[in-house]
């Protein structure tokens, strides 16, 4: 069964273990990858080959698939697959087109001295695709089109292949859409690594994707090195809804039920003032699983081992005729905010104005409003990214976007009486941290 709590029963120490995920450090995952990087420190290419036939079965012969190579994919896809994908590239295409039109450079002038910034693409930058128990050619649409629309010249998407070391049609057809310049053949932190150390590929500046414990094991340690930047760690896929008595209980459960195939490890959470509602959404699911078998297991083990509802008085009060939100509301906002969830769902009646409603929302990846919101939309269609942070890391990290394969790099300029402005004052703080012999005296040479 699900597990299902009563909000006013929880302790903060309950609350707070909810919230808890399994940890990014990954230790055993650490010591696993620390050798492959350094068998392929010594072996180079030669290594990355001998791991791969070890750990995925095949030999990635060749290493590396070009620009030329992937076009012919086209031949390989129905008319209507292709018009999927094409869509979908318009549709983020045009988001991310819409970030970068707001990353504009700016300046300001301060006491005499003008300041400014502007940002800089990096120039290589590779995008992980997971392979393995399902294709995931959306993800090189995610990673790839907002690397080029950043600027970055040269994107190599880095994947597994099958057993018979072969890339799906898919993959290579979204790489050629989003403009990737050639795909790394290799999976597992043993692709992370080549990228990194430019094994058959220019060494790469960024590197973004998902991938499982020893993908992200092995990004995590390649950006200790501070020569590479990571979009951020991931950990299993992850749904919070937040609904009320309104919401429909079919859809509520097809969506906890579409975070819970991605693996078995996937957290699905419902939030409900309704304890009818949970009941029906669990009746739900339990339909689903007699018809819908496929992946069953993953999602079944997911539901009732990792997944919980938590039911809280009503949401909504009526005074004076209108609808205005109660204090149980507010608490399911301060949760919400505390598990900082990869996907958040808001299925509840009340708000009109949607900014007013958003200000509540501090920490999630990204948010689905309405009915008729499902997180597949934004997945695959919509035009915003599905490369989002998980584990609780939405506190601290955004999902990927143009920004991710930039720098903002900052600029000033100033007369000699705006330096003299600043003499003073840099005299004093230079002397206090005892660099006065330098530094105060590179600003007070210009007056002598």
């Amino acid at each position: 069964m699900v597990r299902i709590y009563d909000y006013k029963n929880l302790s903060k120490e309950e609350l707070k273990n909810l919230c808890k995920r399994a940890s990014f450090e990954d230790s055993e995952a650490f010591e696993i990858v620390k050798k492959i990087f350094t068998e392929i420190q010594q072996g180079g290419e030669k290594s990355i080959i001998e791991i791969t036939k070890r750990f995925d079965g095949y030999i990635p012969d060749p290493l590396i698939i070009t620009k030329e190579e992937f076009k012919k994919s086209e031949n390989f896809l129905t008319k209507s697959e292709k018009e999927a994908f094409l869509k979908a590239y318009h549709n983020i295409e045009a988001f991310h087109k819409f970030q970068l039109k707001n990353l504009k450079s700016e300046k300001i002038s301060i006491e005499e001295t003008t300041l400014g910034y502007f940002y800089r693409p990096v120039e290589r930058a590779g995008v992980y695709v997971p392979g393995g128990k399902a294709l995931y050619p959306s993800t090189v649409l995610m990673g790839v089109v907002p690397a080029k629309i950043a600027g970055v010249e040269y994107v190599v998407v880095i994947t597994p292949a099958n057993q018979n070391g072969e890339i799906h049609p898919s993959i290579l057809y979204c790489a050629m859409l989003a403009g990737a310049d050639a795909i790394l053949k290799v999976g597992g932190a043993q692709g992370i690594f080549a990228g990194f150390l430019g094994i058959g590929v220019s060494p790469l500046e960024v590197i973004v994707g998902p991938g499982n414990r020893y993908v992200t094991a092995a990004k995590t340690l390649i950006s200790a090195t501070g020569k590479v930047k990571i979009d951020q760690p991931a950990g299993p896929s992850e749904v919070l809804i937040l609904a009320d008595s309104s919401a429909n209980p079919k859809f509520i459960a097809s969506d906890l039920l579409s975070q819970a195939e991605h693996g078995e490890d996937s957290i699905c959470v419902l939030l409900t003032d309704s304890l009818v509602l949970a009941e029906n959404v669990i009746k739900e699911i339990e339909i689903a699983f007699q018809s819908r078998t496929k992946r069953l297991e993953i999602k079944k083990k997911s539901i009732f081992e990792n997944s919980f509802f938590i039911i809280f008085d009503s949401f909504i009060q009526e005074i004076d005729h209108q609808k205005v939100p109660t204090e149980n509301l507010m608490n399911a906002f301060r949760f919400i905010n505390e598990f900082a969830p990869e996907h958040l769902e808001i299925c509840i009646n009340l708000y009109e104005d949607l900014e007013e409603f958003l200000q509540h929302i501090r920490s999630a990846g990204s948010i689905f409003i309405g009915k008729y919101a499902p997180v597949a939309l934004g997945d695959y269609y919509s035009g915003t990214n599905h490369i989002l942070p998980t584990g609780g890391s939405a506190k601290i990290f955004s999902g990927l976007g143009v920004e991710t394969f930039m720098k903002r790099i900052t600029w000033q300029y100033t007369t000699k009486e705006g330096l003299k402005k600043a003499l003073e004052p840099i005299r004093i703080m230079s002397q206090i941290e005892g660099f006065e012999e330098e530094h105060g005296h590179s600003v007070e040479v210009r007056f002598e």
